[in-house]
């Protein structure tokens, strides 16, 4: 179906029809309208905080209980979507609930300071025959939006960002396949406890201006512990001729109004999944030679250091805390970019974005944390990072803060030093050995050039036993490897560090490691 209304969409735009339809005439209907801005966002997050949290009502039954062929055998109709037959640069589409969705959101647009909302309508929808006939009543809504932009060719409008599921959102740069999301907002991830998952329940999207090459969009966050008002800048990475395309960038700011004491939050938080690459690869029977949509935790921290670390995929569940005060900015990274590298040639891991966070202002001591769960299918999302603060967020006050955010490639070197190109972890040709042999591959720098004594091998591990640190360079990268070995002796757990120094001044980012039993 999709190459079908793609087809649709490029003979429309190849004969100007599009633009001779009249928009009233295929656009999703709009309802009447009420005064709308930012600071009437603010005061309703505000007054939501102070009164109990009540869930809206759920889709009805039959909704509830779509399989996941019948959920996808409906789709929304991308010429019925908001401004489609009109000159706005962006276009809005929707998807219907049910199934993992069964609590509608609201969506208006908003023109001239005014607010108008968009009522559910089926007939905005094409179907097979194999979707039941389902009722539609008060309690109806849409799941969530999507945004779609001139990504790579003029007249061709292509999807790049989504909103659905609770408070969970995904973005693209040109050429990209989805692959990680990011959420609003993550309270007690990783607690024994449970994990909450507040929602953004309405979306308000500003109309574009014709030439705008950025499109606003605003959104209420509810849930048990807190409220909120967010409000996006999305940018979309359109591509280059002849250069890679720049990446989709999202600002962020949002202000907090909890209903309780949250001593646990994370701000920026990013979900993905990683499964194995050379690190675990001995656990996992395959033939691809890796599987994740992330590989690594880049952060530029306070103190002006890149730290690398690479994930893993854990036997029990394991929170990793990286300590700061005013992070410079964290993410998790894609640098695979090879077909081979994975050795799939369906799922296309080599071209899932990574993700890059900016705080913007200071954001004051705490920790950019990684909560790793174990997972044995790679349809499990089982990496959480997010920024935590160092104090609890308390009610009766307002949290505001905002950050940027690249969904694309690396972000632009801050620090000149070698990124980390591959780590691989294994027993060596002779396994009766008890030690691990670790090589990290550094991308060519020319701080490994020169007197190789001025240069410093820096290894640590805060249990077992490291040694036999090795830097050469490595003919298959072009770059530089520092193998060395490690025995854990009793240990359990441990954590390790690897840096590479020329008269004191780091040649390469940080790596540092959790290696468990």
């Amino acid at each position: 179906m999709s190459l079908t209304r793609r087809g649709l969409l490029t003979l429309l735009a190849a004969s100007g029809l599009a633009g001779r339809l009249h928009a009233a005439e295929r656009a999703a209907p709009v309802g009447a309208g009420q005064p709308f801005s930012r600071d009437w966002l603010l005061a309703e997050a505000e007054r939501l905080a102070q009164a109990p949290f009540v869930p809206a009502p759920e889709v009805p039954q039959g909704w509830r209980d779509l399989t996941y062929d019948q959920y996808r055998a409906i789709w929304f109709n991308p010429q019925r979507g908001l401004w489609t037959g009109g000159d706005e640069p962006f276009k809005a589409d929707f998807f219907h609930p049910g199934l993992y969705f069964p609590r509608p959101v609201e969506v208006s647009v908003v023109e001239d300071g005014t607010a108008r909302p968009v009522p559910f309508d089926i007939d905005l929808f094409d179907r097979t025959d194999q979707f039941p006939d389902l009722p539609v009543d008060e309690t109806m809504g849409w799941s969530g939006l999507r945004l779609r932009a001139e990504m790579e060719r003029a007249g061709i409008f292509t999807e790049f960002a989504v909103f659905q599921g609770a408070s969970y959102f995904r973005a693209i740069a040109a050429g990209q396949t989805y692959g990680l999301s990011a959420r609003g907002l993550a309270i007690d991830t990783g607690e024994a406890s449970g994990e909450e998952f507040p929602s953004f329940t309405r979306f308000w999207l500003e109309r574009p201006a014709p030439g705008s090459t950025s499109m606003r969009l605003h959104a209420l966050l509810d849930g048990p512990s807190v409220a909120g008002a967010y409000s996006f800048d999305v940018t979309p990475g359109i591509a280059a001729e002849g250069a890679p395309g720049a990446p989709t960038l999202i600002a962020v700011e949002a202000a907090l109004f909890p209903r309780r004491p949250l001593p646990h939050v994370g701000l920026g938080a990013l979900t993905s999944m990683f499964l194995f690459d050379e690190t675990n690869r001995a656990r996992f029977d395959d033939f691809r030679s890796a599987v994740h949509d992330s590989e690594g935790l880049l952060i530029w921290n306070g103190a002006g250091e890149l730290l690398w670390r690479p994930l893993a995929n854990p036997a029990v569940l394991q929170v990793s805390s990286f300590l700061d005060r005013a992070p410079k900015g964290f993410g998790l990274m894609q640098r695979a970019r090879g077909v081979d590298d994975y050795g799939d040639l369906e799922a296309h891991y080599h071209e899932r974005p990574s993700l890059w966070i900016e705080p913007q202002g200071d954001w004051g001591e705490g920790a950019v944390t990684l909560v790793e769960i174990p997972a044995d299918k790679e349809i499990y999302d089982n990496i959480v990072a997010y920024w935590r603060p160092a104090q609890p967020m308390e009610p009766g006050a307002r949290h505001a803060f905002s950050y940027t955010m690249a969904w694309g490639g690396e972000p632009p070197r801050p620090r000149d030093v070698a990124p980390v190109v591959r780590t691989r972890i294994g027993k060596s040709y002779d396994k009766s050995r008890p030690y691990s042999v670790i090589a990290i591959d550094f991308a060519e720098h020319p701080g490994f050039q020169g007197a190789p004594e001025a240069v410093t091998i820096r290894l640590s591990a805060t249990q077992g036993t490291v040694s036999g640190g090795v830097l050469q360079p490595n003919p298959g990268t072009g770059g530089w490897r520092l193998a060395f070995k490690f025995d854990p002796g009793e240990a359990e757990l441990s954590e390790l560090r690897a840096l590479v120094t020329r008269a004191g001044a780091p040649v390469t980012e940080v790596w540092l490691y959790r290696w468990t039993a």
